[in-house]
């Protein structure tokens, strides 16, 4: 289905404090707005709405790349004029969000659209943790239960065809666009929020919300390199596991685990550019529990405490050294293995072999060399 994406900013924000509406404000020497409508860049068709005094604005701040619809007196009302717009263009989701909300990530909104491929209505939310109270004149008159209570984030996706009818039978304003879902009947799946998807309301929300850009600039510029060299030698067998893949051969290779040279230089690479030593650190040979285990168990490792480091693979890049057996005809199915234990691509992970040209303990075919390189990319 194409996807549409309308980005509501036509409010006047007084709450914020400053001189113009939050969205206008600056954030780190660009406008609220200019990051709200970059962080949804590639998603779809774009749609921002404005007040009608801050259409020349707009032109001026997004230019040809969205489409500009003026609001109208009500939050619903700014909503129906965008869709309205839409109508008749093929757009098959539509995701409704806040102009204030300039720090939401594409895992929520990858989320969001997922959900929509089995439910009408999606939005993104976050359990309420905190205790709750009721108050009267300044004191607590009671406590409420935090039971079954979410707090509501955008952008809220729907079937487009669903929710522009659902705001053209709607009368009134609505608090968000679920309320004027649900008032048509339709079903809304909750998915999993972001603390940082916050809706700059406060005068302090701009502090916040510029520290986290700027975590956020420093991380993506965090690129590490990871480089693992292995080698095994011959033994009696009549097969060698390589990058997870049984192949057929005359001999077997020699190792305290299943000795897949190819699976443990990528993972002492992933190591590597964690500065998170060996396979030998994590695993210790000399701990009898992993004689024979199989290698797997150390990439999954290595990826996972990437992962809990703030670190996501890039790519990964495994060459093979022998003489025999031939690496080719299995090379693909090595690459799409390695890819399913790290969860990324197959695109994303390269096998490939060479020889040594019958030199040293690899060309006398003594056993089997493999150098990987892995690239980490801070998220």
């Amino acid at each position: 289905m194409s996807v549409a994406v309308i980005i509501v900013a036509a409010g006047r924000g007084t709450r914020a404090g400053g001189d113009e509406p939050k969205q206008w404000r600056d954030l780190l020497g660009r406008p609220v707005l200019a990051h709200t409508v970059a962080a949804f860049a590639g998603v779809g068709r774009i749609v921002v709405v404005l007040h009608p005094d801050d259409m020349a604005r707009g032109l001026a701040l997004l230019g040809g790349g969205v489409t500009l619809v003026a609001g109208g007196a009500s939050r619903a009302e700014s909503v129906r004029n965008a869709l309205e717009a839409l109508d008749g263009g093929g757009i098959g989701k539509v995701l409704i969000h806040d102009g204030a909300r300039p720090l939401i990530s594409a895992e929520v909104v990858d989320r969001v659209l997922a959900a929509l491929d089995a439910a009408p209505a999606a939005a993104p939310a976050l359990p309420v943790s905190d205790a709750l109270w009721r108050g009267a004149d300044g004191e607590v008159a009671g406590t409420q239960s935090r039971e079954g209570l979410w707090r509501a984030q955008t952008p809220q996706g729907f079937r487009f065809d669903d929710i522009l009818a659902a705001h053209r039978a709607h009368g009134g304003d609505a608090a968000d666009d679920v309320e004027v879902a649900r008032a048509a009947g339709l079903p809304v799946r909750i998915v999993a929020g972001s603390e940082d998807n916050l809706k700059i309301t406060y005068p302090e929300d701009f502090t916040r919300a510029a520290a986290v850009l700027r975590s956020r600039k420093e991380r993506a510029m965090d690129v590490r390199l990871g480089n693992g060299y292995d080698v095994h030698a011959f033994c009696d067998g009549d097969h060698v596991i390589l990058c997870g893949v049984k192949v057929p051969h005359s001999k077997g290779l020699l190792g305290h685990s299943d000795a897949d040279v190819g699976m443990h230089a990528l993972t002492d690479a992933i190591y590597g550019a964690l500065a998170e030593g060996d396979i030998g650190r994590h695993f210790p040979p000399s701990d009898p529990q992993w004689k024979g285990a199989a290698s797997w168990i150390f990439l999954d490792h290595a990826v996972k405490l990437a992962a809990s480091k703030g670190y996501r693979i890039s790519n990964a890049d495994v060459t093979l050294i022998c003489e025999r057996p031939k690496i080719g005809p299995h090379a693909l199915a090595m690459a799409a293995e390695l890819a399913r234990i790290m969860g990324l691509p197959p695109e994303r992970i390269s096998v490939k072999a060479t020889t040594s040209e019958r030199l040293g303990f690899t060309g006398r075919e003594e056993g089997i060399a493999a150098i990987a390189t892995a690239t980490l990319i801070g998220d």
